[in-house]
């Protein structure tokens, strides 16, 4: 089993996860606080994020540092880069976790909210990245998690395609940090209980087995990152599912989700 990338020489590692107000951001926070890291906690909710942090100050005895911003404004994702490259504060594990989806689709969105969507899901995963995977390969050690989805092995609109790119720019990542000690890990959860469906307005569908418990998928996560895996997809449903969607032909998956014809029913 290879190191895990996420210890440091340091006496006690930090790690910055950016959504880390609620969620599977939250849970990554809680679960490394208890693994003695401390931590940057980054998203928009000010409020949420102090109260976070005092509860893992009290419960923990870990340095929690709160870092307010929007990954959608540039000026605030550069200040987060800029915490990530600060050589004198290293941090040793990175999640890129903030993202969130949108109800509807495509066409029917404003252009501007599918913007800012696709900054959060795609850009500040790239810029954050070669920020932090920079200091990284200096210090020869550290790893990223980019969450990513199950989602972005079908063709379902934006989010799908944004999550495919975290996907696939997380393996050629791994590719290129071979051999510097530092690991890169796209996690890839299916339907979890958080949130996320409350919020994007998508309630939350199919029968129960489908879903899973946000603290045992970051355990699973953290486990993978441990042992050097480039994929983490945790939980046995949807090892399966993308198992098969790996293997299933393109077209077959685009036609098992076109929308319904206007005034007539789905084929």
């Amino acid at each position: 089993m290879p190191a895990d990338p996420t210890t440091s020489p340091r006496a006690r590692p930090t790690a910055l996860v950016t959504g880390a107000s609620a969620g599977i951001g939250r849970e990554f926070a809680l679960q490394l606080a208890a693994r003695d890291h401390d931590l940057v906690l980054v998203a928009r909710d000010v409020a949420r994020l102090e109260a976070l942090a005092a509860e893992l100050r009290r419960d923990r005895g870990v340095d929690v540092e709160v870092l307010a911003a929007d990954l959608s404004d540039r000026h605030a994702l550069q200040r987060v880069a800029d915490r990530l490259a600060d050589p004198g504060r290293p941090v040793d594990l990175l999640v890129n976790n903030a993202g969130y989806g949108l109800k509807g689709r495509f066409l029917r969105n404003d252009i501007a909210l599918e913007e800012a969507v696709f900054d959060v899901l795609t850009r500040a995963v790239l810029v954050l990245s070669h920020a932090g995977a920079k200091g990284m390969v200096e210090r020869g050690h550290g790893a990223i998690v980019n969450v990513s989805s199950v989602a972005g092995y079908i063709a379902s609109g934006s989010y799908s395609a944004a999550k495919s790119w975290v996907t696939v720019f997380t393996e050629g990542l791994s590719v290129e940090l071979a051999g510097t000690g530092v690991s890169a890990t796209a996690l890839c959860p299916g339907f979890t209980n958080t949130e996320f469906q409350q919020r994007a307005g998508i309630g939350k569908p199919g029968p129960g087995f489908i879903w899973l418990d946000a603290p045992d998928l970051v355990r699973a996560c953290l486990a993978d990152v441990a042992r050097g895996r480039v994929v983490s997809v945790p939980g046995w449903q949807y090892k399966t599912a993308v198992g098969l969607l790996r293997v299933l032909p393109r077209p077959l998956l685009r036609r098992g989700l076109r929308p319904p014809r206007a005034g007539g029913r789905a084929r």
